[in-house]
């Protein structure tokens, strides 16, 4: 790990809170940047330091990294609807900004978010590793502003200014304020269903393995170069949500709709919403799509040989300790 301050970007977020934790935990200086009170707030209680800036000011950004050797890019969009402009301005225009701004404040290495979904553009992933096209005229804008950014974050990498990729893939444990959140409140209300059976494989990624993986990439990864990492062995998608929704005490219902039904909703509905426009958000998204009706397994060979990376928590463990908190 680099020496001085690590600049964080996001650390009000998910995965950003958790490696700020993880970071202070170990002794690090942290320097986040922080768009609002409430997120500056959240800074302060990992023990981070709060520095007020915003994605779409290159100078506010500069100036909170500067002195930092090592920076991490966890910020992003990661929703399931929304404008183009809004997506690119978080995930596209964003990125190239924290990269300009991180190169000239001589930070000297880059660790990048990415994800899985920069690979989707309507169909399974089975069994993809890094070779995988990135599909940045993807029609999930999602997917497609994600890969553009990583393509941002590839091309910038040059001596002097080190940049590396982690895809995590359905990140998942304490602290999630996305998937699990979010699927207890469909079924909840009434909107759950299974897609095709939910029978498909998926990887995934505890959030502690997440961590564990940037900082190895931070470590050890190769100028350039993207790393997937997960839980391991894929799990069945069906099985694993049951479980998942089971550490809240809640029970998802039996009702089922065919894939090839879902995909004609999730396509006709996001058209229907931007065309008209509707309010709210469609009943099923493109994305939605991509998370609940399709195989998507890693994979990680590539940070195992490279980054020595092994999960540090395997599904069984994590999904007990879940449990056994919110208890």
């Amino acid at each position: 790990m680099a020496d001085g301050p690590i600049f964080v970007t996001g650390a009000s977020g998910f995965i950003g809170g958790a490696l700020t934790r993880a970071l202070v935990a170990d002794g690090a200086t942290v320097r986040a940047l922080a768009r609002s009170d409430a997120a500056a707030a959240k800074v302060e209680a990992l023990g981070a330091e709060p520095v007020r800036g915003d994605l779409g000011a290159p100078g506010e950004i500069r100036a909170a990294a500067a002195g930092c050797g090592l920076a991490f890019h966890a910020a992003a969009l990661p929703a399931e609807w929304g404008t183009k402009a809004e997506f690119e301005a978080a995930n596209v225009t964003g990125t190239a900004n924290v990269l300009g701004a991180c190169e000239a404040a001589g930070v000297g290495r880059l660790v990048h978010v990415g994800t899985e979904a920069a690979c989707f553009a309507m169909k399974p992933l089975v069994r993809i590793d890094e070779t995988a096209p990135l599909q940045p005229d993807s029609p999930v804008l999602y997917s497609a502003t994600k890969a553009q950014a990583e393509q941002l974050v590839v091309a910038a990498s040059r001596p002097g200014f080190e940049t590396v990729v982690l895809r995590p893939r359905l990140v998942w444990g304490p602290g999630d304020v996305t998937v699990l959140p979010g699927i207890a409140e469909a079924v909840e209300s009434g909107r759950f269903t299974w897609v095709g059976g939910g029978s498909h494989l998926t990887s995934t990624s505890h959030i502690d393995n997440v961590v564990h993986g940037l900082r190895l990439a931070a470590e050890k990864g190769r100028a350039g170069e993207a790393y997937f990492v997960t839980d391991g062995e894929p799990v069945v998608f069906r099985d694993f949500i049951t479980r998942l929704l089971a550490t809240r005490g809640v029970t998802p219902p039996d009702k089922n709709l065919p894939a090839p039904l879902a995909r004609v909703a999730a396509i006709t509905s996001e058209a229907l919403w931007r065309l008209l426009p509707l309010p709210g958000e469609p009943p099923i998204t493109r994305l939605a799509y991509f998370l609940v009706a399709n195989e998507v397994t890693i994979d990680i060979s590539k940070a195992r040989a490279e980054l020595g990376y092994e999960p540090v928590i395997e599904v069984d463990r994590g999904l007990s300790e879940l449990a056994a908190a919110a208890a």
